[in-house]
């Protein structure tokens, strides 16, 4: 008789919270066997439970991502105990919310190994491992950000940048290998996640997403698409991110302006910053003491639950195959067709 197929294994990191934990919730669905890689201890067990529960396999390892050497030994233990790695998702991250002058070198140094060396690091050991097998795809979890920076977020901006600047050049050295391994990006826009609780933050009132805010199970959609998908070279979601890019591309400095003049209080309430609150900067807030933070932050109440530039650019093919036909149809209607004898 003839087995069941073994489900697919994926590794996510950043899995205990926010875009990484609803992630691993929509993959576990799918009966994936899931390595989760994260540094708080709650969380970990929490995401851990959520797969379970929704059909997975689970294991949990804490992992700090700018480790190289606890990334390569999280995915040993991924290949020893789930199989080969089909899917690596590249999630975690951590920032400082602060003007340049007012954020330490330490801490700039400290943004810049999670969130793009630690990107760095997954993307390799994924490769050693996909390359020789000849299969495998990689999802890098960028941002608007990484196309358009912002004030207040210098360290975050300048990792976005650098992961687009590292994954078009790793993109064009496949090409060139013929290698089947794929490598996509999803784009992010200001997501309802724990994050604005937990990051280090300088400013004088509380931290907030730029409107409009999406719940992150909009990019958890929009990256298992992705990893369904991985020729598409990135997606976009949201309108933020498409306006901030377009916005960047065609009217930069009316942009620099704009956000000068808004980019500081966009990103605050009304209310003071605790001082006294923890920070995950250097250490997680959700380790064996703290609480599991879960997917969603703080602005349920004003976030989104669907994106239709997501869908845009999910059906942008089918959408400009669509336009093209249109244009030659009517081009035969009104005798403006190039092939059309005059």
């Amino acid at each position: 008789m003839r087995g069941r197929p073994a489900a697919r294994v994926a590794v996510v990191t950043g899995a205990s919270a926010g875009v990484g934990r609803a992630t691993a919730r929509l993959l576990a669905r799918r009966g994936m066997r899931l390595a989760l890689l994260a540094r708080g201890e709650t969380g970990l067990h929490g995401v851990a439970e959520d797969v379970r529960a929704n059909g997975g396999v689970a294991l949990p390892i804490e992992t700090d991502v700018a480790d190289h050497s606890q990334v390569e030994a999280a995915a040993d233990r991924a290949t020893s105990e789930l199989g080969p790695i089909d899917l690596w998702v590249n999630d975690a991250f951590t920032s400082v919310f602060a003007p340049f002058e007012k954020i330490g070198p330490e801490e700039f140094r400290r943004v810049t190994e999670v969130c793009y060396l630690g990107y760095v690091y997954g993307t390799r050991v994924a490769l050693d491992r996909m390359l020789p097998r000849g299969t495998g795809t990689i999802v890098q979890v960028g941002s608007a950000l990484a196309y358009r920076s912002i004030p207040l977020q210098s360290a975050y901006c300048g990792a976005k940048h650098a992961i687009v600047g590292f994954t078009e050049s790793l993109r064009c050295e496949l090409l060139h290998d013929r290698s089947p391994v794929r490598v996509t990006m999803v784009h992010l826009p200001a997501v309802n996640t724990p994050q604005f609780d937990w990051v280090l933050s300088r400013l004088r009132n509380r931290a907030q997403p730029v409107p409009p805010i999406y719940q992150p199970e909009v990019a958890a959609r929009a990256i298992v698409y992705a990893a369904d998908h991985p020729a598409r070279r990135e997606y976009w979601v949201g309108a933020s991110t498409v306006g901030t890019i377009l916005g960047n591309r065609f009217v930069p400095g009316l942009l620099d302006r704009y956000l000068a003049r808004t980019g500081y209080s966009s990103q605050q309430t009304d209310q003071p910053t605790d001082r006294n609150r923890p920070v995950n900067l250097w250490h997680p807030v959700d380790d064996g003491g703290g609480a599991d933070q879960g997917a969603h932050g703080s602005f349920d109440t004003r976030s989104r639950g669907r994106s239709p530039q997501l869908w845009l650019s999910r059906h942008r093919r089918a959408l400009t195959a669509g336009v093209l036909s249109a244009g030659a149809a009517a081009g035969v209607l009104f005798g403006t067709a190039p092939w059309r004898r005059r």
